[in-house]
């Protein structure tokens, strides 16, 4: 059995409860390890020191350690402890919550000076959220910037889309969501109460309900049954009333040796607040708390880690959590289909209330109507309206906000929330709303082929597993001396990253091994010509108007230099380079125009009545030109000589880089292009903290160019 690496929903309301007893406690220091650990000692007045770990990497965990387990502290206190350190050192903890039945956890401090929040997301690719007195993000472990939510420095905090709390529902709102199921008892357990599978299984078995049993044949003695455990589980998290265990599988003739702890014995694989019917087959040790247990439970999961990386011989390839993987991405896409529905269905309604209640809603446009025609502006409209409300004119009273940078009236009527736009009628704004109802709906097809995917995916891996415990041989572990060796399967690759000169800029090194330098700004592309070109150097160019300074180099700042027959595959790639970086990218074009010079054509000196603005040159004499170059950038990640992210025109990054994706001018915006091409690199390595150390969304984004972008493979 694969161990849990993941606290679910339930371990957290265990874990908020527990860890709400330490409220009082005084912060003396924090510290980051590895980017993805974070330490929170505390003093306590009942309890003296208390050590806080919290983990958003490969194991997302969040527990009290015994402090003789903790590590030491790291030598140089990274920026992100040090703000932390500036923020809440000498704070009082004054509450620890669970934010709703999601995998988060929510510290407030507060120091005379400055409250701070700290949100710790468990779920996904983890990040810890520093937040000031107003809910604005100060710093955090990831920056992230979806459709859905940002989570960025200066911005407001965002939490996931609210779901249901299973933990408080009452039996008439349980059985309403299992009816609206058309699969069996246990996957509408898992999906329509947000329990996930294990869960969902498991409060089958405590209920004594089939778990495989069509939703159909279910009934109110199936339904009752197992609300009721539901609710002996929400009693027991909110009371703190749990026992404990650390499941084992023991190894082979360990169950004799009782002189040592069990969770010594053999491998722990899973931990819980309370005895669990579906790990009953395994031995369990019990602990005084939750916190103890999770304690035990993680530092084992290291031990067991270190012991199998020291081991040798063939290394099992991890499928258990491959397969996990799958299961809870058809999990998520099986839930996205209830919210697309669920949204669907929302919007209908609101468009049935714009027919329903005609009158106030046309009064409402009309009104608005009107004095626009009289060339009214939209703020006195609204203060107009908010007067109306005041003198209690039903129309004005249910408008809720006036938008004019939007051209909307928000109003709320018959309990929903309607935005509609202002300058059309009733009809077509109810028509409005049942075409987007629809195009909600069509997203669920797109879902369902998803899920196919994905548990092809699924039964793929299950194939793999299958043919590597046939394989009769173990492969030996490859060392770093061979040449071919496979990074993406290595479950830990070292990190080499030393630092250079040139990377405050744009730069790639071409296929034959020349450095290129392309400026980011104006003041850049100033110090590029003055600081950096040399006489046996080429400046390249864009035709269109708009783009870095790109040098290719003959040598280092500090070398000596002598004169270079270029390759043309080098001269075409700086080329290329310069193309990608400029406007034609922004405007999304797919080909531009670049031309070369020799530094001595270069000059800041402008012809006799002309002007140069900030990061321009002149270029006297005859220009060689490059036409028709496509706009590509490949990023990859390389991890031979040295870890880390480069990027630039495809046939010079494809042959360094163990992994490559290409872009090209699209509709991403820059940062989200880098998250989904963070994502996917991700998904590519065995060893995920390795592309998080070295490679991450906002290291990506250095080398994609400004504007929008589309993932080509």
């Amino acid at each position: 059995m694969e161990p849990k690496r993941e606290l679910s929903s339930v371990d957290l309301a265990a874990l908020a409860t527990e860890l709400s007893r330490y409220e009082g406690a005084k912060l003396d220091k924090a510290y980051l390890y590895d980017e993805d650990m974070l330490r929170l000692k505390l003093r306590d007045f009942d309890r003296g020191r208390v050590e806080l770990l919290i983990e958003v990497g490969e194991n997302k965990q969040a527990h009290v350690a015994d402090p003789e387990r903790v590590p030491d502290a790291p030598g140089r206190p990274p920026e992100f402890a040090m703000m932390l350190r500036n923020r809440i050192e000498s704070a009082d903890l004054v509450s620890v919550s669970q934010y709703e039945f999601d995998r988060i956890l929510v510290f407030e401090f507060e120091r005379p000076d400055q409250n701070t929040t700290l949100v710790v997301e468990l779920f996904g690719d983890g990040n810890v959220a520093v937040l000031d007195g107003n809910g604005e993000v100060v710093r955090s472990l990831e920056t992230v910037r979806l459709k859905s939510r940002t989570v960025a420095p200066g911005s407001p905090y965002e939490f996931p889309k609210s779901r249901l709390n299973p933990l408080e529902v009452d039996y008439d709102t349980f059985e309403a969501r299992m009816e609206q199921s058309d699969t069996d008892v246990v996957r509408t357990v898992a999906t329509q109460l947000n329990l996930g599978g294990f869960w969902g299984e498991e409060l089958c078995r405590r209920a004594g309900v089939e778990k495989a049993m069509d939703i159909d044949d279910a009934g109110e003695s199936e339904y009752r049954a197992i609300h009721r455990e539901l609710m002996d589980l929400a009693e027991a998290l909110r009371s703190g009333q749990f026992d404990p265990r650390v499941y084992v599988e023991l190894d082979e003739d360990a169950e004799s040796d009782e002189d040592r702890p069990l969770t010594e014995r053999g491998r722990v694989v899973d931990v819980s607040p309370v005895v669990l019917e579906e790990r009953s087959d395994l031995h369990s040790q019990a602990f005084d708390s939750f916190n103890a247990a999770l304690s035990e439970y993680f530092y084992r999961l290291t031990e067991q880690a270190q012991r199998e990386e020291e081991g040798g011989g063939r290394e099992r390839p991890e499928f258990e959590a491959e397969i996990e993987k799958e299961k809870r991405i058809i999990e998520q896409q099986e839930q996205a289909i209830e919210g697309f529905e669920e949204e669907a269905e929302s919007l209908r309604r609101k468009a049935e209330i714009c027919y329903a209640r005609y009158d106030l809603i046309d009064e409402v446009l009309s009104t608005i109507q009107n004095a626009r025609e009289q060339d009214r502006p939209w703020n006195e409209i609204g203060e107009t309206l908010a007067a109306g409300a005041e003198q209690g004119i039903p129309a004005a009273e249910a408008v809720v906000d006036v938008d004019g940078s939007e051209g909307t009236v928000t109003v709320d009527v018959d309990d929903e929330r309607i935005t509609l736009d202002a300058t059309t009628g009733v009809e077509k704004n109810a028509d409005r709303l049942y075409q987007e109802a629809k195009r909600v709906e069509g997203k669920k097809e797109g879902a369902r082929e998803a899920i196919e995917d994905t548990r092809e995916r699924l039964e793929a891996v299950k194939k793999r597993r299958e043919a590597w415990e046939e394989e009769p041989e173990p492969e030996p572990e490859p060392d770093e001396g061979q040449e071919d060796i496979d990074w993406l399967s290595r479950a830990d690759i070292p990190v080499r990253q030393p630092e250079h000169w040139y990377e405050e800029f744009r730069w790639f090194h071409t296929s034959d091994g020349y450095l290129v330098i392309g400026g980011r700004n104006a003041d850049q592309n100033e110090a590029l010509v003055k600081k950096y070109l040399n006489k046996h150097d080429r400046f390249f160019h864009t035709q269109a108007h708009g783009g870095p300074v790109t040098i290719l180099k003959a040598s280092g700042p500090s070398e000596p230099s002598s004169a270079v027959d270029w390759p043309e595959s080098s001269l075409e790639e700086a080329a290329q380079f310069a193309v990608a970086y400029s406007s034609v990218w922004k405007d999304g074009r797919g080909a531009g125009d670049a031309y070369m010079v020799e530094p001595d054509q270069v000059s800041k000196t402008p012809e006799s009545g002309e002007y140069l603005e900030k990061g321009g040159f002149a270029i006297r004499g005859d220009r060689e030109y490059f036409r028709d170059l496509a706009s590509r950038v490949t990023v990859g990640i390389t991890c031979d000589d040295e870890t880390r992210v480069i990027g630039g025109p495809p046939s010079a990054i494809e042959p360094k880089a163990e992994t490559t994706i290409t872009l090209e001018p699209g509709k991403f915006a820059q940062n989200d292009a880098a998250v989904k091409c963070y994502r996917e690199f991700k998904s590519r390595f065995a060893d995920e903290s390795f592309v998080r150390k070295i490679a991450s969304a906002d290291r990506i984004q250095e080398f994609l160019p400004p504007g929008g972008s589309d993932l080509m493979d």
